[in-house]
């Protein structure tokens, strides 16, 4: 079984963090501790999802599986980093 939409929404929301990190943090190397505990949270989010391969975006899902908190700091990230993408 290929995982490519998994792997495709990791890619995805690494890249939104990572411009998200360097526009707030400025890290001097990849990520600062707080950004790359929100990267590896998405990580096993993605990795835990129920839907698989058949999963719908998150916005369309009817399983809220982020934490209040960190469903709070996903959705500051990917409103900064989402028009910043192209």
């Amino acid at each position: 079984m290929t995982r490519k939409r998994i792997e495709r929404e990791k890619t995805t929301a690494a890249a939104m963090i990572a411009i998200y990190c360097r526009a707030h943090h400025a890290p001097e190397k990849d990520l600062c501790s707080s950004c790359s505990e929100l990267r590896d949270y998405a990580f096993l989010r993605l990795r835990c999802c129920v839907f698989g391969e058949e999963k719908p975006t998150c916005a369309d899902c009817p399983v809220h599986c982020y934490g209040a908190a960190m469903r709070e700091r996903i959705c500051e990230v990917m409103r900064y980093a989402g028009p910043r993408m192209l």
